[in-house]
């Protein structure tokens, strides 16, 4: 589902006279459906760098990465933008949503954009709030105004509302009371039973035992490994 070959990243320092630092090379990585993989690695050692490029937010400078059919570093912007609405979901470790929206609408909007009816769309969003224990008295408010564990958790909410055949998941129990942090677990093998392929960072080693299947150590990527 998820098949990274032969991939590179540069970045141009634009305040060192445009000087061009190669932070990853020769980077291969393949992700089954139903399958978990970890990337691993020190801190600044290209973890996050992958997810980003795997999900279209950085360029690649060579090489590829295949999402079912697509390879983003092909794919024009209007096909990225659709990959990402009905394939590829990404839970990131802060929520950014539109100011002034209500939580039950930011957690029910992955649904709705392909094209599932509002009521069952509510509905979904409903119970991922209640099992992530979003008190319903905050369902009609800006999540935005909420603490940042209350935050976290909608964000799950919204990554799993709809079931994505890939996901992108970055330290989804970070900072997760034992209570939650057992939902957000269910939740990922939930996902890996109907066969999504996940890449995912996770610094809690238990989390990461139960739920991957492999690690892969990006550290091995680098041009000066």
């Amino acid at each position: 589902m998820i098949q990274i070959e032969d991939l590179s990243k540069t970045f141009t320092l634009h305040n060192q006279g445009c000087a061009v630092i190669e932070v990853m090379k020769g980077a291969h990585l393949s992700v089954a459906a139903g399958e978990c993989v970890a990337l691993t690695g020190a801190s600044g050692s290209g973890k996050s760098t992958l997810m980003r490029m795997i999900y279209g937010n950085y360029l690649a400078a060579s090489g590829s990465i295949h999402i079912g059919d697509v390879d983003i570093t092909q794919a024009d912007p209007r096909e990225i933008l659709r990959l990402r609405r009905e394939t590829l979901g990404y839970v990131s470790q802060f929520l950014r949503v539109v100011p002034r929206v209500p939580t039950l609408d930011v957690v029910a909007e992955p649904l709705l954009a392909v094209g599932r009816d509002e009521e069952e769309a509510c509905d979904i969003a409903r119970d991922l709030l209640r099992k992530l224990n979003i008190p319903e008295t905050l369902w009609g408010l800006s999540p935005t105004t909420f603490s940042g564990g209350e935050q976290q958790r909608v964000n799950i909410a919204r990554g799993f509302a709809y079931s994505y055949p890939a996901l992108l998941l970055d330290e989804p129990t970070a900072s997760l009371d034992a209570r939650n942090r057992e939902v957000v677990m269910e939740l990922i093998e939930q996902a890996k039973s109907r066969g999504a392929a996940i890449v995912g960072i996770f610094h809690d080693e238990a989390a990461r035992d139960r739920v991957c299947d492999r690690l892969v150590d990006v550290t091995s990527f680098s041009p000066v490994s």
